[in-house]
């Protein structure tokens, strides 16, 4: 493969309400593994859409060499393609099929071009994603959220690109999937460009590029060292800080010291001119003359000063904004011996099929238990959730929960009407609480001043994330147990971080899914369980996050 590269010059792009995105941008990416990172909302996705030219710039170029696959974060694609058409191998494989039975038209020839092996090479491709059971005329519904992100992968591939952009491949994908991912990504030898909040894929980079503030900057190395050097640079620009602000008080201080030094020679001037007998025109001479020394003095110090605000500014501006969510919840603590769930042969069906195995799953949560709930994609692991929470009812089974104290949140996060604001939708959960405490309460998750007033509509995913966690676990009563899925999903990894935060202050029971590994890690998960074959089993540890 010849040297691949990714191209951007002065590249400007706007909304249509002229909300501007990018303003002159420029860079490029070379050959090899490139993970991008940035908050939410700072255009990592826009970005890749302009690259792959989904979106056109309003200003300057983005070019790529060689062959593109981009795969977006949300596969447009309709349920009733067979994974032939998806892949776009259909019309080859016809025109394959048509000439082994023996028809010797010129259009098939010419639609098989030099794609004589495309079915070995497809099987291959589908196999090195995990999708090796998936047959070419299968429809797209059967397949999991999970299979149908692999197979968007695959169809990329088998484009054999020399350019590949990826925005958050590793959604929806189980642990299995996620690896057999990261090991096709490793064998990848052009221009990879992949935005992803997954810290261990990132660790899988030959570099990070870091975007912010319309400005990209480039680490070499990892995830892991680009947060080493992140967090080398904060400590430098601390200090920086530390001395901008002592060198500002002590040119105010030598300003002020100055300005009384000035005060008394011009009090002791005035009475010695006085006290001389001095002409009065001398005497003026020399008044005046002890007010422009003082002037330029005065001009002098405040000179100094601006500079030192000027130099802390500039020190400012290099320390990065990363707030933690702080939070006290006593409403939501469980006292250790306390059954907040129990379910007992639970059974569900889908259409004729039941979807747990035997006699149905069984599941006790007790006290301010923090589970991990893992398993391939499709295995059930939302049923579950929904059977827990009430909002399915089994086929069979006994079930018994703390009603009113359990608070579930979908991987849509769509537990809050998108028109309220956030002020009103945690009015709505919590009318008894003080308007004071209200305004406290959603400062500390990180919504101040007129942020409080945006529709939940107008939110980011981690916002949109926060003021849900906001409402849920401030509502009346709180909730002593909380069921999250996949709820670290599309968000920036300093969400990541808030979501861990306000986790890690919560005092009931959680059951989270999740397959990012770092995360479960430091929200403290005590136990685990896995759904597979439709079977609930405790592993103890982690085996496929």
């Amino acid at each position: 493969m010849s040297e691949a590269f990714i191209t951007c010059s002065n590249l400007s792009f706007s909304w249509p309400d002229d909300t501007p995105v990018f303003d002159g941008l420029s860079f490029t990416v070379g050959s090899g593994r490139t993970g991008l990172v940035a908050p939410n909302g700072e255009g990592k996705s826009t970005l890749l859409k302009l690259i792959a030219g989904e979106y056109r710039p309003s200003s300057g170029t983005a070019s790529t060499s060689g062959v593109l696959g981009y795969l977006p974060q949300t596969l447009p694609l309709v349920g009733d393609l067979t994974v032939a058409e998806v892949l776009g191998v259909s019309a080859v494989i016809e025109a394959l099929h048509a000439v082994e039975s023996g028809d010797v038209d010129e259009q098939h020839f010419a639609t098989i071009d030099n794609d004589w092996d495309i079915e070995e090479r497809t099987r291959v491709q589908l196999d090195r994603l995990g999708l090796d059971d998936v047959q070419l005329d299968r429809q797209l519904h059967t397949l999991s959220g999970g299979q149908v992100v692999s197979l968007g992968l695959a169809a990329q591939l088998l484009k054999r690109p020399d350019v590949l952009l990826l925005d958050e491949p590793t959604n929806n994908l189980d642990g299995e999937a996620r690896r057999k991912l990261t090991g096709v990504l490793e064998e990848f030898s052009g221009c990879l460009l992949l935005v992803s909040h997954d810290r261990s894929l990132l660790d899988r980079m030959d570099r990070i590029a870091e975007l912010g503030n319309g400005e990209i900057r480039f680490y070499g190395g990892n995830f892991t060292e680009y947060e080493e050097a992140v967090r080398a640079e904060q400590e430098v620009a601390e200090k920086n800080v530390r001395n901008a602000e002592q060198e500002l008080k002590r040119e105010k201080r030598e300003m002020q010291q100055a300005r009384e030094r000035a005060e008394r020679r011009a009090s002791n001037a005035a009475r010695n001119i006085g006290n001389a007998g001095l002409p009065k025109i001398v005497a003026g001479g020399l008044k005046r003359r002890a007010q422009e020394t003082a002037g330029k003095a005065r001009e002098t110090h405040a000179n100094r000063v601006d500079e030192a605000k000027t130099r802390l500014d500039e020190a400012s501006r290099a320390l990065r904004d990363d707030d933690k969510i702080a939070l006290d919840l006593p409403g939501t603590r469980v006292p250790a011996g306390r059954v907040v769930f129990f379910g007992e042969g639970m059974q569900v069906r889908r259409g004729e099929r039941e979807i747990f195995a035997g006699e149905g799953v069984d599941l006790a949560i007790k006290g301010p238990e923090r589970i991990a709930l893992t398993g391939p994609n499709g295995s059930g692991k939302s049923t579950l959730l929904r059977l827990v929470e009430g909002q399915l009812a089994p086929e069979r089974g006994e079930i018994k929960r703390v009603d009113g104290r359990i608070a579930y949140l979908s991987q849509r996060l769509d537990l809050l009407d998108l028109d309220r604001t956030v002020l009103e939708s945690l009015v709505q959960v919590a009318p008894a609480m003080p308007e004071s405490r209200r305004m406290h309460l959603l400062a500390r998750f990180l919504f101040r001043g007129s942020r409080v007033h945006l529709p939940i509509g107008a939110l980011s995913g981690g916002e949109r994330l926060r003021a849900t966690l906001a409402c849920v676990l401030s509502a009346e009563p709180a909730p002593q147990l909380l069921l999250l899925d996949e709820p670290t999903n599309n968000l920036d990894l300093v969400s990541v971080g808030q979501l861990s935060s306000a986790l890690n202050a919560y005092e009931g029971a959680f059951v989270v899914v999740s397959h990012d590994e770092r995360f479960l890690a430091e929200i403290g998960v005590q136990r685990w369980l896995r759904l597979d074959g439709g079977r609930l089993t405790e592993t103890g540890a982690p085996e496929e996050a």
